[in-house]
């Protein structure tokens, strides 16, 4: 069950650095758009970190439902400003500051909580 669980907190993180990294590219670019790397990032997050409280649950030790909820609830709303705007030519840049703050925020919460 240690390698499933190191296996799962790797993949989210690529997760992470993919979705974080979509959107730092995007930072000089004109127009912003919601790139794969993005789409990629936040459906590999959301997959890999379901799992992962998954097996938490399953597992002797108690697991904080407030962190993990806030967790997936900022995931849920950055994967529907990406779904929602991903065939649109371009992204405004109250959208873009949107999802990094939020990419931010989830990686706070993550690190700091």
């Amino acid at each position: 069950m240690d390698f499933l669980t190191h296996l799962l907190v790797f993949v989210h993180l690529i997760g992470m650095a993919a979705l974080f990294g979509g959107l730092f590219v995007q930072v000089k670019a004109e127009p912003r758009v919601i790139n794969n790397a993005i789409v990629h990032g936040i459906l590999t997050q959301l997959v890999s970190g379901v799992l992962l409280l998954g097996i938490l649950e399953s597992g002797d030790e108690p697991v904080d439902h407030a962190k993990y909820g806030v967790k997936l609830v900022v995931a849920l709303v950055i994967g529907g400003i990406v779904l929602a705007q991903r065939k649109k030519p371009a992204l405004s840049g109250g959208g873009y500051l949107a999802l990094l703050l939020l990419t931010v925020l989830n990686i706070a919460v993550a690190v700091f909580w």
